[in-house]
């Protein structure tokens, strides 16, 4: 590869991980927003609607898109480093957002303290336990995808794509869900649905992204002229 074409696929890695921690850092922010989506009419599981979910749930797939290309193009290592970078600005993003939230409002102040708490008084949980789910499933989900990869030599991209996230997009949703209803942010009767319904959310979320995965594995393979389970070196 020439020193243009690992420039270029630097900087493609840096936009990757960009999008990766912006879409899980604003996932963890509007967590406690909740919407509902009823295409097969009002379905209760457990007690819950189904699809009735946080709209932190929207880029949260992302995440897993990105990671799965990442894998794919460049490696099991540089996978790692983003999961790892993401896990450092959330954290980071929790202590700027509980900072702002004890410092006291003016009285001219557009948001007020009671308002500012309401919205993001609660993101100190949601983040612990969001990001001890996500710890768990995105390396779960990056182990997953190299084992099928090994195993089929670099072939059928869909079945590694889908299989690791699949089981990791459970670990994920069962993990927050628990530790939520731990910590009282959501009432136990809830916990069986809720997680039956995230699950099955992002079941068909991950079942529209393997396209795109394809698209973009198939872009960045003629770009770099690369054969199949072949992966750039960025060290």
């Amino acid at each position: 590869m020439t020193q243009k074409d690992r420039k270029v696929a630097f900087s493609i890695y840096l936009y990757l991980g960009a999008l990766f921690i912006t879409s899980l850092v604003v996932s963890n922010l509007i967590f406690q927003k909740f919407f509902y989506w009823n295409p097969f009419g009002d379905i209760e599981v457990f007690g819950a609607p189904l699809f009735e979910v946080s709209v932190g749930i929207l880029p949260y797939p992302i995440t897993f898109l990105i990671t799965d290309l990442i894998s794919e193009i460049f490696g099991k290592k540089r996978a790692n480093q983003v999961v790892i970078a993401g896990i450092f600005a959330s954290f980071f993003s929790l202590l700027i957002v509980t900072t702002a939230n004890v410092a006291p409002a003016t009285d001219w102040s557009p948001v007020g303290n009671d308002m500012f708490s309401s919205v993001f008084g609660n993101t100190a949980v949601a983040v612990f336990a969001s990001m001890m789910a996500y710890l768990l499933a995105q390396f779960i989900d990056i182990q997953l995808y190299h084992f099928w990869k090994r195993i089929t030599k670099g072939k059928y991209l869909w079945l590694r794509n889908n299989f690791s996230t699949f089981s990791s997009q459970f670990i994920d949703t069962f993990t927050v869900v628990l530790l939520l209803c731990i910590f009282g942010e959501i009432p136990w009767e809830l916990f069986y649905g809720l997680v039956i319904s995230g699950f099955l959310f992002k079941i068909f979320i991950a079942l529209l992204d393997t396209p795109l995965l394809y698209l973009f594995v198939y872009l960045l393979r003629k770009r770099f002229n690369l054969k199949i389970g072949e992966e750039i070196s960025l060290d």
